[in-house]
């Protein structure tokens, strides 16, 4: 308080010089650099003011605070595009996946821009960087001997030849009766709901039949690194930069033990999967998704490492 009152005393003259803008923005040493990034937005919909306030105009506001510190600060977000709403909302257009995320990836642009949101880089997750980053930190894995196989039984539809993700199945919810329960949740109790357990289901897509057949998919050995993680986890909760709410919901996953998350999914319209066997498939949007900070970073400035790989800055 008493600097503040020195340097308000003093006037303008003792403030620092402000900082001249950089393209592209990079770490500098010996400075105090700060990365922000506000959660990718869903490209298939119009944002609205819960989008705005939940997440960009509070990362927004702290990005405006660090430039007015000095301190050299990069901002970036962009559309999340990849998963199975993308194709149902674009069937439902009539419109490929890429043409539904071209429209709304420019509105949501657009929309942002109104509103002054100070992004230094507002980028999306279909992008050639995207798909580079994301199949090589999978071989990475793949190398290490973090993934694992196995079978999971979905639903084919055996006249549109595919198997079914969630939402493209509709059926008789099997805990309260609703006849037009999703194939991941049911809208009328809420219970989520595994979409081989809805009862005379049908396919969204052709209202045929579909049938329970077995497919594999490739897993990330969640257990394997439980030791590891628990052992981070213990040295960063001793930082005190945890919310009592985040250490609990941590615990509780780790007190019931990890189990393998699947990291595959039999669609068409994502990151493809490079390994033989699993060519037809693509990535599950929770694996590729969070990937998106980097590709976007990446495709920002080719020199991207420097903000992800940097912990010294």
């Amino acid at each position: 308080i008493a600097a503040a009152v020195d340097i308000w005393a003093r006037g303008p003259a003792a403030l620092p010089p402000p900082r001249q803008p950089r393209t592209p923005v990079l770490p500098v040493e010996g400075e105090r650099n700060v990365l922000i990034t506000s959660a990718l937005p869903y490209v298939n919909n119009v944002p609205h003011l819960g989008n705005i306030i939940g997440c960009v105009l509070s990362a927004d506001t702290f990005a405006r605070y660090c430039r007015l510190r000095g301190w050299n600060t990069l901002f970036v977000c962009g559309t999340d595009e990849y998963g199975t709403a993308t194709e149902t909302r674009a069937l439902e257009e009539g419109l490929s996946p890429q043409e539904l995320c071209d429209r709304y990836h420019a509105l949501h642009a657009d929309i942002y821009s109104w509103f002054l949101i100070s992004f230094d880089h507002f980028g999306r997750t279909t992008t050639p960087q995207q798909t580079r980053i994301a199949q090589d930190i999978f071989q990475r894995l793949l190398a290490r001997g973090f993934l694992l196989q196995d079978t999971l039984e979905q639903l084919r539809c055996e006249s549109c030849r595919r198997y079914l993700a969630d939402r493209f199945v509709e059926g008789t919810c099997p805990f309260c009766g609703y006849a037009e329960a999703r194939g991941d949740q049911c809208e009328k109790c809420g219970k989520l709901i595994n979409a081989v357990e809805l009862k005379n289901p049908q396919c969204k897509l052709c209202r045929g039949t579909p049938v329970v057949t077995p497919t594999q998919h490739l897993f990330l050995d969640l257990p394997k690194l439980e030791g590891r993680l628990e052992a981070w986890l213990e040295r960063t909760w001793a930082a005190g930069d945890w919310t009592a709410n985040a250490r609990h919901i941590t615990r509780t996953w780790l007190r019931d033990g990890l189990k393998p998350r699947c990291i595959t999914r039999d669609l068409t319209w994502g990151t493809p999967v490079p390994l033989d066997g699993f060519r037809d498939k693509v990535f599950y949007v929770w694996f590729d998704a969070p990937i998106g900070y980097l590709s976007i970073t990446a495709n920002y400035t080719d020199q991207w490492e420097r903000w992800w790989k940097n912990p010294q800055q």
